[in-house]
């Protein structure tokens, strides 16, 4: 009996790999690059299944491509807004994505950059670098405190609480936006909800942690800014497009927020050039989920995933289990 063929649309953990090769005929893309459109539809054709990265599009176009063969394609992700899941149930696709793993290694990054932003880590760095650091100075290179202040998260899943939960060992108050108030996530932080405005009028540090859509499409944008405080620090781990760059790097230049530190971009990889020159913007290559033990795990779940849907189950972290009924 032939075995399943896989096709991994980037190099990613050989561990995780492995485990897939032990049950299916498994191509990686051998390219430290996404494939293009033509390399990915050519590549897919005929697969059992496909493992993809948040950059490649999951559209109508590549689920034809791939063929009515096609079992389930496995986003490398926890984000899926690059997957059409309308198209993909009318076929009889599953889609899955990789959540959980990647939980505390994205709070802590979000957390990295708050503390880099408000102790100028990054602007300091440059400065040693550079042979410009003459001696301590009881005014050189302030900061905003951390400790005490007030942090705010928009959007309380698992990322976002993750992220509130660190506030404590800093003894901050916490305040949350979701679309509904979260009982348990209150008692195990303390945490108050506040609707969108109230919060940026409030928090010191604003945290980003809402999903891609088009209502969260620019959800911090010119008027937003206007709302914050003029000490404000903006976190973005979520989506790029959540921030309006030009309106942030505007209200950077003109002090009207304090700073920001930004891990990933409206037009990733490509970043808006206003803020590429800001002193108080810290900006990481979308390291949210870059360690070993992340990255190899986000690679064990999206292997079996594919297993599972292989066999004729519904994947666990399957976004569409009405397509079993389509098949």
């Amino acid at each position: 009996m032939s075995r399943h063929s896989v096709l991994i649309t980037r190099m990613i953990p050989e561990k995780a790999v492995a485990y897939l090769k032990e049950q299916c005929d498994v191509e990686v893309n051998p390219h430290d690059r996404p494939l293009t459109k033509d390399e990915l539809l050519a590549s897919a054709k005929g697969r059992h299944a496909v493992m993809t990265m948040l950059t490649d599009p999951v559209n109508a176009e590549l689920m034809d491509a791939v063929g009515p063969q096609c079992k389930i394609i496995a986003n490398y992700a926890v984000g899926f807004n690059n997957m059409d899941i309308a198209a993909a149930t009318e076929r009889g696709i599953f889609l899955s994505n990789t959540p959980d793993v990647l939980t505390d290694a994205t709070a802590d990054m979000a957390w990295a950059l708050m503390l880099a932003v408000a102790r100028r880590v990054a602007e300091g760095d440059k400065v040693t670098r550079a042979g410009q650091f003459v001696g301590w100075s009881p005014l050189y290179m302030l900061g905003p405190e951390v400790s005490g202040k007030t942090l705010g998260i928009v959007g309380a899943g698992r990322i976002g609480q993750a992220t509130a939960k660190r506030a404590i060992g800093f003894n901050m108050k916490v305040v949350y936006t979701a679309n509904s108030p979260k009982p348990d996530f209150e008692k195990a932080t303390g945490a108050a909800y506040l609707p969108l405005d109230d919060l940026l009028r409030t928090a010191d540090f604003i945290s980003l942690h809402v999903p891609l859509t088009p209502k969260t499409k620019y959800l911090i944008s010119e008027r937003e800014f206007g709302i914050m405080k003029k000490t404000a620090i903006l976190v973005n781990t979520a989506r790029g497009p959540v921030v309006d760059e030009k309106a942030l790097a505007k209200a950077l230049q003109t002090g009207q927020i304090w700073g920001a530190g930004l891990d990933v971009y409206e037009r990733e990889p490509i970043v808006e050039d206003a803020l590429l020159g800001l002193h108080n913007a810290v900006l990481a290559p979308h390291l949210g989920s870059a360690t070993f033990e992340t990255r190899e795990n986000m690679g064990f779940m999206a292997a079996n995933n594919i297993l599972k849907a292989l066999g004729g189950e519904v994947p666990p972290q399957c976004l569409n289990p009405e397509a079993a009924g389509k098949r």
